[in-house]
């Protein structure tokens, strides 16, 4: 990630000089959304990834997200929600990932996508273009092209872009935790850091409900 901890430190050392109003977010790695939003499961702590395929910090994220979600403890669920922005290609790429979990190729695709949307540039926004990549890609493409048109996939991709609303979501990945705390590389330095200070928040969470 650009920000390393030479950048950090240059960084204090300035906020040092400036007002304080300005630089309160040095001071945390996280920020609390007001008003909090509500998780589908309340019994749950939900952590929620924005990201979208057109993102290479997404991508850097994507491994490190994928190996913190195989050892979620039994009161966390994590969900990832593709970012839209009234964007007609990022809507495309957000139809292509419900697409992809409504038919159960997700683990199949998913890195594929990042790769074909980055590196191998295609525009997988329309439904003519993801019908000829998916093609050699999933075992029953006829299956997945009617999730892809499909209702379901439709009030979830609205669903996604009302969620990123709801929590003020300005760049990509960002993490919330319990829809009320709000992390990223920005605020925490790192990727890894990113984690650590999920991790943190869950625990925080965990600790406000026991008191509640």
């Amino acid at each position: 990630h650009s920000m390393n901890r030479r950048d950090a430190l240059k960084l204090s050392a300035l906020a040092l000089a400036l007002p304080t109003a300005s630089v309160s977010w040095a001071q945390s790695p996280f920020t609390v959304l007001n008003p909090p939003q509500k998780g589908d499961d309340p019994s749950k702590i939900e952590v929620v990834e924005f990201f979208h395929y057109g993102c290479p910090h997404c991508r850097d994220f994507d491994p490190l997200i994928s190996d913190w979600k195989k050892k979620l403890p039994e009161d966390v669920s994590f969900r990832a929600v593709p970012a839209i922005w009234n964007n007609a290609q990022l809507t495309g790429l957000a139809r292509l990932y419900y697409a992809a979990e409504v038919s159960g190729q997700l683990d199949a695709i998913h890195g594929a996508v990042f790769v074909a949307v980055q590196e191998e540039k295609r525009p997988l926004f329309t439904e003519e273009q993801v019908r000829e990549w998916v093609s050699g890609k999933v075992a029953d493409p006829a299956k997945f092209m009617d999730a892809y048109k499909s209702f379901g996939v439709n009030s979830l991709v609205q669903r996604a872009d009302q969620l990123a609303r709801a929590m003020k979501v300005q760049g990509v990945p960002t993490v919330v935790i319990d829809g009320t705390y709000v992390t990223s590389a920005s605020l925490s330095g790192s990727h890894v850091n990113t984690l650590k200070v999920t991790d943190q928040l869950i625990a925080r969470v965990r600790e406000e409900r026991k008191g509640k």
